[in-house]
């Protein structure tokens, strides 16, 4: 069904022949006022870098199924271009995201605003130079292996969006929405009793978004070459040491092989608090990804709406307060406790002021927006945004407005104003995990975030 051309699909729903041609024009005039391209890469390690995530030293041990990086490419009928870059890693540092903007501008003219790159936060991946710095108990040559592999994925990722942008081609662009249902708000179901709960038919407590949205693009004699979706959750199923991409790789692997040629891209939406529950196995990592492959698969029967050629970008970056900069004294105190990632991150930050650092009180956040026509709103915000955050702001936007709370930059997780209220992991004094100069944010987190996106919206919005 999700190979059918819009004009079949009206004409087996008995619309008549006028609808047909009509509907036939339509698609016509879609097709041609896209143009989209793809680029693709394994960027699994082929040497002992850690993985990811967890806080501690996780050497490889094997390859469950490769890491990727695509790119989609986007040209409108004037010539406007967008790159979105999908990856199976945990988190883009800072560091990477500024060097792919500068050299994006560089190769391929793409100001920053026209390239999003996006992490599904995968905690079976590589460790990048950059990323939380104080995690891990690296030695030198750990640290060398890592800066080794961060300068070829950085090569490997430019020459994804090459490819892309090589590849653009006529396209109609369509989108839709699934749905799967194994993400649980881990601030208010502990792990332990969601299986007895859901077995009971209990509800479960606390915000989650079960929505898939889906962007399918066809190319050639309508056939689908590349379909996009999200889904809000942790890809925290696993925590062994073998390289693969949890659920979202399983889910791509699914959508690939029933549809061959097919790239398939993951983005994780706003899944900051929410986990698949439950998990720690190889068989419900699978089955997790073959829920979400089902969703997609779901969206894709159902007729899509069409997205319209006309693209228009806008970033900033918004200043995010800290509560409180942390001081010397205090990390003098912190250097000396038992908690091994606070205390390197201590004994950095003191390295640092002895060597004439001053702190900076607020945080270069990153806010970007998209607008495909009048159909499409899609809005990338950095960090481990909270469910909170897409429920909000699909509220606020309507229909088609899609929320990739993993863009640009790993940053922290960035609480609403509800979760910083209630505090816990995700919303209260855990920045030094992220290496920040402090350890919470201010409590307008949520308003400063939500001021940013509305300025990129407005500036999207036709």
């Amino acid at each position: 069904m999700g190979r059918m051309c819009v004009a079949a699909r009206m004409a087996s729903a008995g619309l008549g022949l006028v609808a047909v041609l009509a509907a036939g024009q339509e698609t016509a005039t879609m097709a041609s006022s896209w143009r989209a391209g793809l680029g693709r890469a394994v960027i699994t390690p082929a040497t002992g870098v850690w993985l990811a995530g967890y806080g501690s030293r996780r050497a490889p041990e094997g390859t469950l199924h490769e890491l990727w990086a695509k790119a989609l490419a986007l040209e409108d009928a004037a010539g406007r271009r967008a790159v979105l870059v999908t990856t199976d890693h945990m988190g883009v540092p800072k560091g990477l995201y500024e060097d792919l903007c500068r050299k994006a501008k560089e190769r391929f003219g793409l100001e920053r605003s026209q390239l999003m790159v996006t992490f599904s936060h995968n905690h079976c991946g590589p460790c990048l130079r950059g990323d939380l710095v104080d995690y891990y108990p690296s030695d030198d040559e750990q640290r060398r292996l890592v800066a080794e592999y961060t300068d070829r994925n950085e090569a490997q990722l430019l020459d994804c969006m090459a490819a892309a942008l090589a590849d653009l081609a006529p396209a109609r662009l369509a989108q839709g929405e699934g749905t799967a249902t194994f993400a649980v708000n881990r601030r208010n179901n502990p792990e332990a009793e969601v299986p007895a709960l859901r077995a009971a038919g209990t509800p479960l407590k606390g915000p989650v978004d079960h929505s898939v949205p889906i962007l399918a693009v066809y190319r050639g004699d309508e056939r689908l070459d590349a379909v996009l979706f999200g889904y809000a959750c942790h890809p925290t199923t696993l925590s062994f040491t073998q390289w693969c991409g949890d659920y979202p790789g399983f889910a791509q692997l699914a959508l690939e092989k029933a549809h061959p040629g097919l790239t398939a891209m993951f983005v994780n939406t706003c899944g900051g608090d929410q986990n698949p529950l439950p998990r720690r196995s190889v068989e419900l990592c699978a089955s997790y990804g073959a829920m979400l492959a089902q969703g997609v698969e779901a969206a894709l029967r159902q007729p899509l709406r069409p997205v319209s050629g006309k693209l228009k970008t806008a970033f900033e970056f918004a200043d995010l307060a800290y509560d409180k900069v942390v001081t010397r004294e205090e990390l003098q105190l912190l250097s000396q406790g038992t908690n091994a990632i606070q205390v390197r991150w201590a004994k950095r930050l003191l390295g640092e002021l002895d060597r004439g650092a001053v702190f900076a009180s607020s945080y270069p956040y990153p806010v970007q927006a998209w607008g495909l026509g009048n159909d499409l709103l899609l809005i990338g915000i950095g960090g481990e945004a909270v469910a909170d955050y897409a429920l909000r702001f699909k509220r606020e936007f309507g229909p088609g407005t899609w929320v990739c709370g993993y863009a640009n930059d790993l940053v922290a997780y960035i609480p609403s104003r509800r979760v910083w209220e209630e505090g816990g992991y995700e919303g209260g004094p855990h920045l030094d995990e992220y290496g920040r100069p402090a350890l919470r944010w201010a409590g307008d987190v949520e308003s400063r975030v939500a001021a940013a996106v509305h300025r990129a919206v407005t500036a999207v919005r036709p």
